[in-house]
C-alpha cells in the first residue's frame, strides 16, 4: 500500500444548535471537507517549454483546453518548467506560447485522477520568423558576378560609436548570406571580406521584426588571387 505523504483532518461533527460544546459544521465544516474530497481527485499536468537547442523558454504560457474553452492557463517560470494543477479529469488540448515562438498545442492529453502526469521536456517551440529581424544579402566582386565563400560578420553599432560582433557567417555558392535577430537593435554594419578585401555597409533598422536586403561590392576582381 502506497504512504501517505500528508494527512488532513477536517472535523465535521453536528450537534444540536445552543449546545454547550458547539460543533464544526455551522462554521462550514462540511463544505471544506467536499473541497478537500475534490481537490485529492482534481490534478495536473506538468513540464518544460524549451527551444530546439534545449533552453528553457521562459514565461511561456500554458493553456489546458476542452471544446474550445481555455480552462485554466499559467505562466512557465524561467527554466520555462510549469505545474498546471486544478484539471479534472478527462482529455484536453493543451496550447504552448510565447513572445516570438509560433504556437504548440498537444492533442488529447489525458489527466487522470489521483495523478500530475508528466509531459517532460518534449515540448518544443520553434523562432516565429514573423517576430524577427531578417539581413538577407549578397556579395560581388566588382564585375558584377557572385563572391562565394566570402567571410561575412554583422556588428551592432552602439550609440558611442562601437561596435558589438553579433555574428559571422560566409556566402552560398551564390554569394548570399543570412542574419536573423530578435528586434532591439537600432543600427547594423555588415562587413564583407575576401582574399584581404573588405567591404561594408551600414542600416538602420526601424523598431519591429522586418526583412532587409542589401549588397556588398568588393574592390577585388574575380580573377586576382
Amino acid at each position: 500500500m502506497p504512504k501517505f505523504e500528508h494527512h488532513i483532518f477536517v472535523c465535521t461533527n453536528q450537534r444540536e444548535a445552543g449546545h454547550p460544546r458547539g460543533s464544526c459544521d455551522p462554521n462550514g465544516s462540511g463544505e471544506l471537507h467536499q473541497l478537500f474530497k475534490k481537490g485529492v481527485a482534481v490534478r495536473g499536468l506538468k513540464g518544460k517549454v524549451r527551444t530546439a537547442s534545449g533552453n528553457g523558454i521562459a514565461n511561456a504560457t500554458i493553456s489546458a483546453r476542452q471544446n474550445g474553452t481555455d480552462i485554466k492557463t499559467i505562466v512557465a517560470n524561467n527554466k520555462g518548467e510549469f505545474v498546471l494543477n486544478g484539471l479534472a479529469p478527462g482529455k484536453y488540448n493543451v496550447l504552448f506560447d510565447a513572445k516570438g515562438y509560433a504556437s504548440g498545442v498537444l492533442y488529447n492529453v489525458e489527466v487522470r485522477r489521483k495523478n500530475v502526469r508528466d509531459l517532460g521536456d518534449k515540448l518544443i517551440l520553434g523562432i516565429d520568423r514573423g517576430s524577427l529581424v531578417i539581413i538577407q544579402g549578397s556579395v560581388f566582386f566588382k564585375e558584377g558576378t557572385s563572391v562565394t565563400g566570402a567571410k561575412v560578420d554583422c556588428e551592432e553599432i552602439l550609440s558611442d560609436g562601437s561596435t558589438k560582433k553579433l555574428g559571422s557567417t560566409s556566402t552560398s555558392s551564390d554569394g548570399e548570406f543570412t542574419f536573423k535577430m530578435r528586434p532591439g537593435v537600432s543600427k547594423l554594419r555588415l562587413k564583407a571580406s575576401m582574399k584581404g578585401v573588405t567591404g561594408s555597409k551600414d542600416i538602420d533598422i526601424d523598431e519591429g521584426a522586418a526583412i532587409y536586403r542589401l549588397s556588398i561590392v568588393l574592390d577585388l576582381s574575380r580573377t586576382e588571387k
